[in-house]
């Protein structure tokens, strides 16, 4: 489970990209709940469900596209609690520790620990659709996707930390350097994910540190 300190970072981290995006995206209109849905159908594209012809699963782009999901989700339950953090982080640490395994959606339940994980995407993205996100489910669907939280954590931020640097070090002018003493700056990230300890209280600062010293200068 999501520890009160990984929420409250992921939150925060989320809040800060979003400011950077635009200031006042709180009251933008912004559809995340929307691109939860698409990227929701992308992840079964990424796993695969065509029975009339061969498949196969992409586990780490499914994995990718539930970290981009946990993002636009942290984004829609930030915008119900009007910009409030501790409150956000409150909510989904209760939606968490109910253990609830069921759903209701257009008068039916679901009971999704008894779901395979298409079908949950599926109904995951048809709650988007609706305007909805329920947290256990997530939830579910990345223990399905072979990833724990601790492992949704590091993914997230990693993700999230690298925006950010991309941004402080130009990319929106053009001036940033992707590639990396001929390695693109998403693999300098890996070995930085993988040299640190993610129960640091500061773990984002420091994936942010080790990303600048990597940086040519």
């Amino acid at each position: 489970m999501l520890t009160p300190t990984q929420l409250a970072t992921m939150l925060k981290l989320q809040d800060g990209m979003n400011c950077k995006v635009n200031p006042s995206w709180l009251t933008a209109g912004y559809a995340y709940l929307r691109a939860a849905m698409i990227e929701s159908v992308e992840g079964i594209e990424h796993h695969g469900w065509k029975w009339w012809k061969a498949q196969h699963k992409d586990l780490p782009q499914l994995q990718m596209e539930l970290v981009d999901i946990w993002h636009f989700a942290l984004s829609h339950i930030i915008i119900e609690y009007s910009g409030d953090i501790q409150q956000s982080a409150r909510t989904i640490a209760e939606q968490l520790a109910s253990q609830r395994s069921k759903v209701t959606f257009d008068g039916l339940d679901y009971h999704f620990n008894t779901l395979d994980i298409l079908d949950n995407l599926e109904l995951m993205a048809g709650l988007c659709a609706a305007k909805r996100f329920d947290v256990p489910l997530f939830i579910k669907i990345v223990e399905q996707a072979e990833m724990n939280s601790d492992e949704l954590y590091r993914q997230f931020v990693g993700k999230n930390v690298l925006n950010f640097f991309r941004q402080d070090h130009g990319y929106k002018d053009g001036t940033y350097i992707k590639v990396w003493h001929g390695r693109e700056d998403n693999e300098h990230l890996v070995d930085v994910l993988n040299s640190l300890d993610i129960s640091l209280s500061d773990y984002s600062d420091q994936v942010y540190v080790g990303l600048q010293q990597r940086y040519p200068r």
